[in-house]
């Protein structure tokens, strides 16, 4: 469904990513975990749009997207909720969720996927009319991803969606990102909790400096030393 082949990222002529191939699988949670600056944002940013890369390819559905403006992406079903929630502060939480329904004109379109978001995210529909700069910070998060699905997207991309969270809401998180996987929406989620994003993921790649260290079957990766050595706060 979606592919990268050999894809390379620049910042200021340095290689960001370095020539990475990976593919996520239609219906699959796929995770990408890895440490600080190891390149996991800077490739998601790259699969829609908001950063060029310098070469390789990215394709869905075998339609070439390599660097392709970011609202015709979004048209083609692929949106992300990105780091740090990045909500309008100054905007509701209905007009956020309008705002991530720009490609939709039809009203009772907009109307229903309004209703979908609040029945993940019923806290959302009691804060309705209020400015998203003042909710709390996991129900900004619930807020950025709900926005993310306003236009029904094939393959949603969450970056870091537990970062900064109380424990309780990051497994209020996980099990609302498990039950829109099973509403037939691909995932690729990179993520800083790796146990968590292991145990609901079906495959896994670790990111280092840029390149693929590691791929795998969650199922396998979260016994694999390495992994637990360096992300699971274990000794391998």
């Amino acid at each position: 469904m979606l592919v990268l082949e050999d894809v390379r990222v620049l910042y200021d002529r340095i290689q960001a990513v370095k020539g990475i191939s990976m593919e996520v699988r239609k219906g699959e949670i796929v995770t990408l975990i890895g440490g600080n600056g190891a390149g996991k944002s800077t490739t998601l940013n790259a699969i829609t749009g908001i950063k060029k890369i310098h070469s390789g390819k990215i394709m869905v559905d075998d339609i070439d997207i390599t660097n392709a403006d970011a609202s015709k992406i979004v048209q083609m079903g692929i949106t992300q909720s990105p780091e740090g929630r990045r909500v309008f502060p100054k905007m509701t939480v209905l007009e956020n969720l309008e705002m991530g329904a720009y490609t939709n004109t039809d009203k009772n379109i907009l109307k229903k996927n309004v209703e979908r978001a609040y029945r993940y995210f019923p806290r959302l529909e009691e804060r309705k009319g209020q400015y998203a700069g003042t909710l709390s910070g996991g129900e900004q998060q619930m807020l950025a991803i709900a926005r993310a699905l306003m236009a029904n997207p094939r393959i949603l991309l969450l970056d870091e969606p537990s970062l900064g969270l109380a424990p309780i809401l990051v497994m209020e998180i996980f099990d609302i990102i498990k039950e829109i996987n099973k509403e037939g929406v691909t995932i690729l989620l990179v993520e800083q909790n790796a146990r968590m994003a292991l145990k609901i993921g079906n495959r896994g790649y670790v990111l280092e400096t840029g390149n693929i260290a590691l791929e795998g079957r969650c199922e396998e990766m979260i016994h694999n030393p390495r992994v637990i050595e360096a992300y699971l706060g274990g000794k391998g």
